[in-house]
């Protein structure tokens, strides 16, 4: 699997490069995770087969988008990169029709919860990956299993901005603690609640902090050096080969794996690899994506997407939300229990939803979808609930 000898100056610098691409904020994407139920039985596991048949039944998508299956049969839609959040909305609702279609006719529903309610874990994939990341997180179970097999989400990609990035990549951040609150949609597991209103991400928070916490700037620590940093520090999950078992080291970061490789040095793919095994909730891979977000209810992913879209980039709204988000700045875990319970977190959504309002009119977003965020904000923001509120 190697391809060049790395050194921690040749690493820092691939990471510094592929993970921050920055210039003019144009595209959006989204990513919109399901969790697949038998129709007829909720409860009841769904056979793999039936998800691979969904899949190969859509065919090419007309939106340009592309399927995936996750560990435990929930199917990720990815878009592509539209052209703004008009152009993005219109090809992930044309693919999403098509997936639906499919489901319909193999007897699947497809659900928007952040974690599945009813069903325990249950894996159903066992390609060397996912063998590698069950082992990986064996010693955080029952997270480990919950999150591979029973979270749900929707993941907001945005352009990381001109210059160094770090004004758009401290604004997600700002605004992380909020969307976590005002979208939290998993109180349930197994039928009964669980004390949090996002228990998805109680699930992420109880996992290897080294992956999965937030990227920390240091004083005086430029975004690309903070990400690089975050990267080589972090817990190699596998080191591959072509057996097809692949080996799980204890305790060994990347950086590590460069001083001393032991069985064999480390390759540029190996770090592109380790890559897509870190987790935090804003990752950097050229643009950012925004992954601290619950699935959704039907078309209800169209929301946050909007929102966040809206907050980003208008820049009369990016900074009304920096000033709206001063006093909750950092609290992932209380929005993840309370969701907008609390009164500081309830009035930071409700003057986020309401620059993000003022500027989707401003800048002529769709009717459709303006229209959804306002009854999001009426329904729930502006009186301190959130959608976990209705299961609970």
């Amino acid at each position: 699997m190697t391809d060049m000898q790395l050194t921690i100056d040749l690493a820092t610098a691939h990471v510094a490069a592929v993970c921050l691409r920055t210039g003019p904020v144009e595209r959006l994407g989204v990513e919109l995770e399901w969790l697949v139920r038998d129709a007829s039985d909720p409860a009841a596991p769904v056979p793999l087969d039936r998800v691979r048949q969904t899949v190969k039944d859509c065919g090419e998508l007309p939106g340009g988008g592309q399927l995936t299956c996750e560990p435990g049969g929930q199917l990720e839609l990815s878009s592509g990169a539209g052209l703004g959040l008009a152009g993005c909305l219109a090809d992930t609702v044309a693919d999403l029709r098509i997936l639906r279609e499919a489901a319909h006719a193999n007897n699947l529903d497809l659900i928007g919860y952040g974690l599945d309610p009813l069903r325990p874990p249950r894996r159903i994939l066992d390609a060397p990956r996912y063998r590698a990341m069950a082992e990986y997180f064996a010693p955080f179970s029952p997270a480990g299993q919950l999150m591979m097999c029973s979270t749900a989400s929707v993941q907001v990609c945005v352009d990381a901005g001109q210059g160094s990035g770090g004004d758009r990549w401290r604004l997600a951040h700002a605004l992380g603690p909020v969307l976590v609150g005002a979208f939290a949609n998993s109180a349930l597991r197994e039928g009964r609640p669980t004390g949090w209103k996002s228990t998805r991400w109680a699930v992420w928070d109880a996992l290897d902090p080294a992956r999965t916490r937030p990227v920390t700037l240091r004083a005086g620590e430029d975004l690309r050096g903070a990400y690089a940093r975050y990267v080589l520090d972090a817990p190699v999950m596998c080191v591959r080969d072509g057996s097809g078992v692949w080996r799980v080291p204890q305790g060994l970061t990347f950086r590590q794996w460069i001083a001393a490789p032991g069985v064999r040095p480390p390759g540029m793919d190996d770090l592109d690899y380790h890559l897509s095994t870190l987790f935090p909730p804003v990752r950097a891979r050229g643009y950012l994506e925004l992954r601290m977000i619950d699935a959704q209810p039907g078309d209800g992913w169209q929301v946050p997407l909007a929102v966040v879209s809206a907050l980003m980039d208008d820049p009369v709204a990016a900074n009304a939300a920096l000033a709206a988000t001063e006093e909750v700045r950092g609290g992932w875990q209380a929005a993840a229990r309370h969701g907008l319970a609390t009164p500081a977190m309830a009035r930071a959504a409700r003057e986020c939803f309401a620059a993000a309002a003022d500027a989707l009119e401003r800048t002529g977003a769709p009717t459709g979808v303006r229209a959804a965020v306002e009854d999001f904000r009426e329904t729930y923001v502006e009186r301190g609930r959130c959608p976990a509120d209705d299961c609970l």
